[in-house]
């Protein structure tokens, strides 16, 4: 038997428009779970960004957090963790990485309730790091689905990849990059894609095969792609002795556990070239990408003034100045305004600046709550110098994206 376990992540950032919202749901998420409800021998594993369940709900598409929900109940879906604001993870602090799990598994519990039980971890854009996975295995989760080209063993399709982080032991999923990416760009159809996975199982007894992609691809990205590809594969297996759908997690109990080296740093768009070279989140944090520095080099500065407010808040106005920036800085992390930093493959000055705009917000409020502080004002004007030193690197970013 072949087990096909499928992943899809669903995610929208907070910075997104109510029109463009509607139109995914429309194009995309509702035809997604009305290919599932029939197709009850379906099954697949799906990350759900708190912020886009809260924003489902918010705008109205309640409806889609509820058929997501049934049919976690009924067994079809199984729902794995992520960071609730698709923060790039291992660039962030062990602290916000924490807070970022937590908030996404409260989110979710909130809206799931108990169809919500992840053992699994998925890692935004699967940006794997030794760091990230100890903290994600601490906080009691399982197994990591990372990108193929993060392996650095024989390829696993009979067994589950088993390594020591620390004192404990994390278990790994590796991504099928190729045929992930040739189902995302309908490089290949149903009948292709049965096909090339029977010929890569060898004629073993028993293997599996793990696809990962954005939910996205299937309807909003792909017209139809949903019931050309998707419907269309669960009808050619709906009574196959071959190929079976599953959840991710079900291999584990299907599949020996074997001790193999740790994944390497990497992303689901990282080449082998990029890791060589340590570049290993390059669509986020590049090296030779002015833009990529000036924007971190505002989130340390961001993340600083922050820290200068938690230490200093000592009164209810104060208190509630750092509250707003607490909120804020969870959103300002979203990755999404370095993926568009990208100038020629992905660019949008609009998201860039929407995403500084909220490390503003946060520096802005951040400082507030030190002023309404009790503390000496000698250190309220050395906050106060911060503020200006981000202020300048926020012009100096601009002015980057504007000379683009």
């Amino acid at each position: 038997m072949i087990y096909w376990a499928p992943l899809l992540h669903f995610y929208q950032p907070p910075t997104q428009s109510h029109a463009v919202l509607a139109k995914i749901c429309e194009e995309s998420y509702r035809p997604l779970i009305k290919v599932f409800k029939e197709h009850p021998e379906s099954r697949v594993t799906v990350n759900m960004c708190g912020v886009l369940t809260e924003m489902l709900a918010d705008h109205g598409y309640s409806d889609i957090i509820a058929g997501l929900g049934e049919l976690g109940e009924s067994g079809q879906v199984e729902f794995v963790e992520s960071s609730k604001f698709h923060a790039i993870l291992p660039l962030i602090p062990k602290e916000e990485v924490k807070r970022q799990i937590e908030l996404n598994r409260v989110t979710n519990l909130s809206f799931f309730k108990n169809s919500y039980k992840p053992r699994g971890f998925f890692l935004p854009e699967m940006c794997y790091s030794d760091e990230a996975a100890s903290i994600v295995r601490g906080m009691g989760y399982e197994w990591v689905i990372v990108s193929g080209i993060a392996c650095q063993g024989e390829w696993p399709m009979d067994y589950i990849p088993s390594f020591k982080l620390g004192s404990r032991l994390m278990k790994a999923f590796f991504r099928d990059d190729i045929i992930s990416n040739m189902i995302s760009f309908k490089n290949i159809n149903a009948a292709g894609f049965a096909s090339r996975i029977k010929e890569l199982s060898g004629g073993k007894e028993d293997t599996y095969i793990v696809t990962a992609m954005d939910a996205e691809t299937f309807g909003h990205h792909i017209h139809d792609w949903e019931k050309i590809f998707l419907a269309g594969l669960y009808e050619i297996i709906k009574n196959s002795d071959e190929i079976r759908a599953v959840g991710i997690s079900s291999l584990l109990e299907r599949f020996p556990a074997a001790k193999t080296r740790p994944p390497r740093p990497s992303s689901w768009s990282t080449t082998n070239e990029e890791i060589l070279a340590g570049n290993y989140y390059p669509l986020w944090n590049t090296p030779h990408n002015n833009v990529h520095r000036l924007q971190w080099e505002h989130m340390d500065m961001c993340m600083e003034i922050f820290q200068d407010a938690e230490a200093k808040k000592d009164n209810e106005k104060s208190e509630q100045f750092f509250n707003t920036a607490r909120e804020t800085l969870d959103m300002a992390l979203h990755s999404c305004q370095f993926w568009w930093a990208n100038k020629g493959r992905m660019w949008s000055e609009n998201l860039i600046n929407k995403g500084l705009i909220l490390q503003e917000e946060t520096i802005f409020n951040s400082y507030l709550a030190v002023l309404s502080s009790d503390c000496r004002v000698s250190e309220k004007k050395r906050c106060y110098n911060k503020v200006i030193a981000a202020r300048h690197i926020a012009g100096k970013l601009r002015d980057e994206i504007l000379s683009k």
